[in-house]
């Protein structure tokens, strides 16, 4: 059996974001989001090759976390529609329409709820799917027992891949984000280190913490040695911090045992229920697995 754990933000915001038409609910309410991403998720759970026995699903909600008060610059909700964020409660409740364990993460944030569920249950099951194109998500790829999914793409990343990838593992993408930033979730990084000779590093190192302090103590085959021992050391503490800001959780208190994320099919009177809130006739007849 597999565990496929799903980014719900980033599907919401995909859904949310995509060419599909319009769509408002019977009250009116803009829904476009929700009811794409309920379509999009049902091919995925009816879908033979894919074959999903367990299932759980992550949502931020809100944007902000504990990450916010660790460093002000870290992303926030500001700026965001508000035709998006009012479907934030909403898609929650539709994803639970259709038999789907949902997270909804207000502390921490989705991928740390995700990293928790393939920390948890890899050893339990044949594989954990995590299905996201999300770069943090990375750091818990582990051989191909737990992989990325990213299924838009149609590409599946196992330890193997991202190594030949990236040139690097996958335990080190704190660090590499640490070093490089990420721009998506607010994360400067250090001035000089760019992607390609951070890369280089962390193969050779490993961690932040591994790497020496003094240039004359780096391995002669890595460029730059001196100009990025010197940033490095100008911004020790802000690096230790954005690395720490990169790390995922892995002990996020799920209440949920794994059969309980067992997916036994869409609940037709809640499902049929919030199809109709949603005036969509035609998700509403999609279903092929019913629960009841």
């Amino acid at each position: 059996m597999r565990l496929h754990v799903i980014d719900g933000t980033y599907e919401l915001f995909r859904a949310f974001y995509s060419k599909r038409p319009d769509h408002r609910a019977a009250n009116g309410q803009d829904v476009k989001a929700t009811v794409g991403l309920m379509n999009s998720w049902l091919t995925l759970l009816q879908n033979e090759a894919e074959a999903v026995t367990h299932v759980g699903a992550a949502f931020d909600n809100p944007i902000e976390s504990f990450r916010n008060d660790l460093f002000p610059g870290y992303k926030t909700g500001a700026g965001l529609p508000p035709e998006l964020t009012a479907q934030f409660d909403l898609v929650e409740e539709g994803v639970a329409a259709l038999g789907v364990t949902v997270w909804s993460m207000k502390q921490w944030e989705a991928d740390d709820a995700l990293a928790t569920a393939a920390a948890r249950w890899a050893d339990q099951v044949e594989q954990v799917r995590i299905l996201s194109p999300d770069k943090d998500l990375g750091q818990c790829i582990r051989g191909d027992k737990v992989v990325l999914v990213a299924r838009h793409q149609e590409k599946v990343i196992d330890e193997a891949t991202f190594v030949k990838e990236r040139g690097f593992p996958p335990s080190s993408v704190p660090d590499f984000l640490g070093l490089v930033g990420d721009t998506a979730d607010g994360i400067p990084g250090i001035p000089g280190w760019g992607e390609k000779g951070t890369a280089a590093v962390l193969a050779r190192y490993g961690t932040l913490e591994r790497i020496p302090r003094r240039f004359l103590d780096w391995d002669k085959k890595l460029r730059g040695a001196e100009k990025l021992c010197t940033a490095l050391l100008a911004e020790e503490q802000e690096a230790a911090l954005y690395k720490k800001l990169a790390t995922l959780v892995t002990d996020v208190p799920l209440k949920e045992t794994l059969e309980d994320l067992r997916w036994r099919g869409v609940p037709r009177a809640k499902f049929e229920a919030f199809c109709d809130r949603m005036d969509s006739p035609t998700l509403k007849a999609r279903p092929m697995k019913w629960a009841d």
